[in-house]
């Protein structure tokens, strides 16, 4: 009995996942996304210094928050820049350092640059998600401000959250040796997990349904996870990048590591839609009801 209703279950989800593989690959080649991914790493490491110094100048106008920017600083370069973060992080400092001295002028141009950055992810997203409506231009600003201005305060309060779990963590740990840690290792990678799942239900102009959106984030999760123990076995294993440019190897380093970063992104983006588009389930049930509420006759 068990095993014909597996078969009658498969044979009713069959051509859906048919369906899905092929609209996933398909719209992969179709919308280019290692194009994308690069273009949009281009923008990401133009407007990386900008929206850090922006994101951190946010951060530090509340006083709540005024000893997270060093913890903050840590979890994000030890979690998400699988090697050579020490490095990169001191440039880092470096850079939003010489920009916070800058004049009102300079500072409105870093922040045009960041929501540059915001403005190129949306548009991408939107191509991805094919909507044709074009949201106001008032309403696209104040969805950028939100996210430069709210964006640091939800990363300060993740961060808040995480010490406190360190210090649940270590309290556990009395009790049940490698409990603790083990919980601190899922942080990271639920962190990213939330990120994708706001990523894709927020920025497309349309409604995502929310299995559809944890879906696509936990493919970009998982790949994410993977490309960071990947890229750091090839950094390690095949230094080569050392000898080629020496002291600069930090900065191809970062733009490899943030090209690879967009792909994650994208892939669970078009794997989202190809979702959508092989179970529609929610437009189906809808344009169900509509044609049931129309009267007989």
């Amino acid at each position: 009995m068990a095993l014909s209703e597996l078969r009658a279950r498969w044979e009713q989800y069959q051509p859906h996942l048919e369906k899905f593989a092929t609209t996933f690959i398909t719209r992969c080649k179709t919308d280019n996304i290692t194009i994308s991914a690069g273009h949009l790493a281009y923008v990401t490491l133009l407007s990386l210094v900008p929206f850090i110094m922006v994101f951190f100048t946010i951060l530090s106008a509340f006083p709540a928050f005024a000893t997270v920017r060093s913890k903050l600083e840590q979890f994000i370069f030890s979690n998400f820049v699988p090697t050579a973060s020490d490095v990169v992080h001191e440039y880092m400092s470096d850079f939003v350092g010489n920009a916070s001295q800058m004049g009102a002028v300079g500072i409105l141009s870093l922040l045009l640059v960041a929501i540059l950055l915001i403005s190129n992810v949306d548009k991408t997203l939107n191509r991805i998600w094919r909507t044709q409506s074009e949201r106001p231009i008032i309403y696209t600003f104040a969805i950028y401000w939100m996210v430069i201005t709210l964006g640091p305060l939800l990363m300060g309060a993740s961060v808040v959250m995480t010490s406190y779990l360190v210090g649940l963590a270590e309290f556990a740990e009395e009790y049940t040796p490698g409990l603790g840690t083990f919980l601190l290792e899922l942080v990271p990678s639920f962190t990213a997990l939330a990120a994708f799942i706001i990523l894709y239900m927020l920025v497309p102009n349309r409604r995502v349904p929310v299995l559809h959106a944890l879906g696509g984030a936990v493919l970009a999760t998982m790949l994410f996870e993977l490309s960071k123990k990947g890229f750091a076995f090839y950094v390690t294993s095949f230094p080569s990048y050392q000898v080629i440019y020496g002291a600069l190897a930090a900065l191809p380093l970062l733009f490899l590591w943030i090209y690879l970063s967009w792909i994650v992104v994208l892939l669970g983006a078009e794997f989202t839609c190809s979702l959508e588009e092989a179970f529609p389930a929610e437009q189906d049930d809808k344009s169900d009801n509509d044609e049931s509420d129309i009267p007989e006759g």
